[in-house]
């Protein structure tokens, strides 16, 4: 990696006064030393030798302790420090020795002094950068001579500013002059940072001691040393110089023997430069698929000729993190497939989109079991025709036979979440030893970032789940009417909030449409919808009139706590009478569109208060209706922008609604459209907030669809109900429907009879999209009929169970008059 400090670094001092000439701007002398896993020197460059004094044969092995400065003083002359005794430590950021002995898992820096023999004292900056990976390497020391970095007084100011560009790299010290000067001039440096930014950084170099990189990775730092490789026109006459060695019997010269170490140095460099690059360009965005593109790409061609990506079955279904060691039965997803052959080649015979299994006796079972890189140099014929022996009717070896290979985990705490196959060209050099390393540490950036992917698609899937499950999928077609809903996520990042929207079916042939939106977002508001969602219908089923529905709600919301208000419209739809009977808390109004002439009007409603305030009154007014009107409901995320009068937004609402459409989920769509052009238009951007939108086209019930009888309390008038119905039945065309109608309104109408008081019992049929029929009574003093377990003896109980078995749908509830029992039968097909 110091493959440059040969050329760089300064002439030796002269033993009188030290002094060094300066290497030039933006190229550094360094120093490079690689530390085992045992705390050993593995790696000693020349830089090394030359700041250090110990020759490369006495430093390979040796205890990394005993070689470098680390913190505490030792006495000059103390013979465990054969290789210059280290004198003041400054404290200035973490000391070396805690990085040698692996207690720091970051990358760290710092300052010492040390004395190198026929030499002065040496002002030494050091950085450690622990390293990951198979290899042995644990550490990586990089120093460099401080003296080296200082201006030389007497340069001409380009020289000088040239150092200026070094410092802030290695301003470790903090006495460092000029702060405030750095801190201005570092942007200029780092052109995408701020200088707000710059002084942050700053501040933590010169009191912390870490190098700027460590604090803007992606950032490509113009002080990064020179380290590139000789001239080829260097390296061929040295190779020449060489030749013409061994041709002689003469020994190889020093620069020749070098160049071997030099090139060695540029294939690390290269490597860590590509890691770097590879880096930067995955993990753009949280998109599990466009992750898995991103890391395909960056490895082809530069590292690869092929890339082919596997992904576990959990990972791509996104059923959270996948436990256990894969085995021969697991199934990998082929996710991506990379490559720079002629288009088409590879599309054929392994498509995206696959899953397959592994046999144990391949290497890819064994990549993905050990979770280790697999290398194969080159594949062989039996080798080529074992791995396509998986692929029935295709013939994989003309692409895989003769390639080098590299089979690369994909992990994540541990866990191989999937695992990359690499192959090159036959004419292109093989996968080394090297190449593993390089593709693990890759591997290992990749699974991170895969991870990160990952667990944001499955959140977004559970907060999708669980929106959906919280909002009710309401049918198209109600009684009398027609319903079209629309649900939009504020950001993409939260997608549950408080918005709600809901239809439900009441006595009558009736239906209450109802809008609300809990103030807040995130879970705790989602939560709480559903808690006013489920106690909104079930306050619906007890066909409670609009305004004392808010008042029970608002009730309820003090006793479940005061941390959220909520706002809500609630209406009943009434398609016999046309009319809808409506209530306000604190709501936007809705807007109707009238059938006769298209106009659109926000109704004017009392605005009530929000549920949670408590103690205030709700008002219900009766707005009557023709059959084709719409009524158009929504949240104010829909019709509100921060910055924006709502007044804008409320007129787009009324102009949208009236605008015609094909079919009601295109009128809902041409609404959120206007009001998103809208709100662009006016500079307002996207929309922030959550959008609930009801719509429902009252369509209403032809009088010639309902039919009315009123009969006395007295028990032969069971007998009249049932030819009534089946009367009316036969004019209808539903005779087929007849005999189970019959036999459930004797059932009803002998009960109410029996438990009538004084008015007389209503019977009524209305035929929509299914047949209702409803028995009214004045019965206030016993309980809503329920099911009972009727024994063969038991003189009640028969009736309601009859009614159950044979009825697609039945209820009872409490009626101001009394109660109301009904039931449904769908319609014959015709």
């Amino acid at each position: 990696m110091d493959r440059g400090t040969e050329r760089d670094v300064s002439p030796s001092r002269g033993a009188g006064n030290g002094a060094a000439e300066h290497a030039p701007a933006g190229r550094i002398p360094l120093a490079v030393v690689l530390v085992d896993r045992d705390g050993l020197v593995s790696h000693w460059s020349r830089g090394a030798r030359r700041l250090f004094g110990a020759a490369k044969e006495e430093a390979i092995g040796r205890s990394a302790v005993d070689l470098l400065p680390v913190s505490g003083a030792l006495p000059e002359e103390d013979e465990a420090a054969p290789y210059g005794p280290y004198a003041v430590y400054d404290g200035l950021g973490p000391d070396l020795e805690s990085s040698l002995d692996g207690r720091l898992s970051y990358p760290a820096a710092g300052r010492a002094r040390l004395t190198v023999a026929d030499r002065d004292r040496v002002d030494v900056l050091w950085w450690a950068y622990p390293l990951v990976g198979p290899g042995r390497e644990r550490l990586l020391v990089l120093a460099a001579d401080a003296d080296g970095l200082r201006p030389d007084e007497q340069a001409d100011p380009e020289e000088r500013l040239g150092f200026e560009r070094i410092a802030p790299a290695f301003a470790l010290h903090t006495d460092f002059p000029g702060a405030d000067e750095l801190a201005r001039r570092l942007p200029e440096i780092l052109p995408s940072m701020s200088v707000e930014e710059g002084a942050r950084i700053v501040g933590q170099i010169l009191e912390l001691g870490y190098p700027v990189l460590e604090f803007s990775q992606n950032d490509r730092v113009p002080v990064t040393p020179d380290w590139g490789v000789p001239r080829r026109t260097e390296r061929k006459a040295r190779r020449e110089r060489a030749a013409r060695a061994l041709a002689e019997g003469r020994p190889v010269p020093q620069d020749v023997a070098d160049e071997a170490q030099d090139l060695e140095y540029a294939a690390v460099r290269e490597r860590l430069e590509f890691l770097n690059e590879v880096s930067g360009r995955i993990g753009t965005s949280l998109d599990l698929a466009k992750t898995i593109v991103e890391v395909s790409k960056a490895v082809v061609p530069r590292f690869t000729d092929v890339a082919g990506t596997y992904l576990r079955e959990q990972v791509v279904a996104g059923e959270g993190f996948p436990e256990g060691v894969p085995d021969t039965t697991t199934m990998w997803h082929r996710v991506a497939l990379e490559h720079t052959d002629e288009p088409g080649r590879w599309d054929d015979v392994v498509p995206v989109g696959e899953a397959m299994p592994f046999p144990a006796h391949t290497p890819f079972f064994q990549c993905m079991t050990s979770g280790e890189p697999v290398l194969v140099p080159r594949i062989s014929e039996p080798m080529g025709h074992a791995i396509a022996s998986q692929f029935e009717k295709r013939d994989i070896r003309p692409l895989i036979t003769g390639r080098s290979m590299l089979i690369v985990p994909l992990k994540a705490r541990n866990v191989v979440l999937g695992f990359m196959i690499l192959l090159r060209h036959p004419e292109r050099v093989e996968f080394n030893d090297m190449d593993r390393v390089t593709g693990a540490e890759l591997a290992a950036r990749a699974g991170l970032v895969l991870d990160n992917a990952r667990m944001y698609t499955y959140q977004e899937s559970v907060a999708e789940t669980l929106q959906d499950s919280m909002l009710p999928h309401i049918p198209p077609r109600m009684a009398g009417c027609d319903i079209a809903t629309r649900y939009l996520p504020g950001t993409l990042l939260g997608r549950v909030g408080g918005d709600w929207f809901d239809s439900v079916k009441l006595p009558g042939a009736r239906t209450a449409l109802v809008v609300g939106d809990v103030m807040g977002h995130g879970l705790n508001s989602a939560a709480m919808m559903g808690q006013l969602r489920t106690a909104v219908q079930t306050m619906a089923a007890l066909d409670l009139p609009p305004a004392q529905l808010l008042r029970n709600l608002d009730d309820l919301a003090q006793r479940l706590g005061d941390t959220y208000l909520a706002t809500c419209l609630y209406a009943v739809y009434d398609p016999i009478v046309s009319e809808l009977h409506i209530a306000n808390a604190g709501h936007i109004p809705p807007v109707l569109v009238r059938a006769r002439d298209g106009i659109s009007e926000l109704l004017d409603l009392p605005t009530g208060a929000p549920i949670g305030v408590g103690g205030v009154a709700f008002e219900a007014v009766r707005v009557r209706v023709e059959p084709g009107d719409r009524i158009v409901m929504c949240t104010d995320g829909l019709v509100e922008v921060r910055g924006e009068d709502i007044g804008v937004g409320l007129a787009t609402l009324c102009e949208s609604a009236a605008h015609p459409a094909a079919s009601m989920d295109d009128a809902c769509d041409t609404i959120i459209r206007a009001l998103a052009v809208t709100f662009s238009k006016a500079g307002r951007g996207g929309r922030k907030d959550d959008v609930a939108l009801l719509m429902a086209r009252l369509s209403g019930i032809e009088p010639d669809d309902v039919a009315e009888w009123r009969l006395r309390l007295d028990p032969s008038e069971v007998g009249r109900a049932r030819a009534v119905v089946r009367e009316q039945l036969h004019e209808w065309g539903l005779s087929k429907l007849a005999g189970a109608a019959e036999l459930m309104v004797s059932e009803l109408v002998t009960n109410a009879v029996r438990h009538s008081h004084h008015r007389p019992v209503d019977l009524r049929l209305v035929r929509g999209d299914s047949l209702l029929c409803e028995v009214d009574d004045d019965d206030h003093d016993h309980e809503l009929p329920t099911l009972l377990s009727a024994g063969p003896d038991d003189e009640f109980g028969r009736g309601l169970r009859v009614v159950s078995t044979l009825a697609r749908e039945w209820g009872t509830s409490r009626t101001k008059a009394g109660k109301t029992v009904w039931f449904e039968l769908a319609l014959p097909r015709r």
